[in-house]
């Protein structure tokens, strides 16, 4: 994906957020949109506020078009991700919005589950763990922020999908990786760059 059409996407989630604050509705898809962003593609949108995680949300499958999925996805993190307050009118200068467009999630593979840890790469893979009714993602930056190693990736998205922490030594434990193109703010307002992890 351009760095143009990524920084249309940032710019979306900001405006969608700005607009929900202000009449408590859900942005329209705008006139202009460029015809990539119709296609339909999994998405996170990640707000953060120094540095620190304040919403993330998404969409893991390509269930609707990209700018669609970006703009609810953008509300929903800004003002429903249940581990936080919904976000106030004076924080608005204070965040920035990070948006990761997914690749669809691929099922691992292995005879024995030791061999996920040869199979993951760290800065190139995301997690989705899957047992039954439970299931939990992290994206691929989220290891290399936080400095996981494989082992320590696979153990917090059992943990995320509420799970034990070894439930992927389990067979029954489904396991998918997917990749992320991460469009995100430098700062408030500011300009827009393509994540190189």
């Amino acid at each position: 994906m351009e760095l143009a059409e990524g920084k249309y996407l940032v710019r979306i989630a900001r405006k969608a957020v700005e607009h929900y604050l202000k009449n408590k509705k859900v942005l329209e898809v705008p006139k202009d949109v460029p015809e990539k962003l119709m296609e339909r593609k999994g998405v996170f949108v990640t707000v953060k506020k120094n540095k620190e995680l304040r919403g993330c949300i998404g969409f893991p499958l390509p269930i609707k078009p990209l700018i669609l999925a970006t703009i609810e996805a953008s509300v929903e993190a800004a003002f429903f991700d249940p581990r936080f307050f919904p976000l106030q009118k004076n924080e608005l200068n204070e965040i920035t919005f990070e948006i990761s467009v997914l690749t669809d999630p691929k099922i691992l593979v292995v005879d024995d589950p030791k061999k996920y840890l040869k199979k993951i790469k760290i800065g190139r893979d995301g997690l989705i763990i899957q047992r039954n009714f439970n299931s939990g993602l992290l994206l691929p930056q989220v290891p290399v922020e936080l400095n996981w190693n494989v082992k320590e990736f696979l153990e917090q998205a059992c943990l995320k999908a509420g799970l034990s922490i070894d439930a992927w030594l389990d067979k029954e434990t489904k396991v998918y990786t997917f990749q992320a193109e991460i469009f995100k703010e430098v700062k408030p307002r500011g300009k827009v760059v393509k994540v190189k992890l």
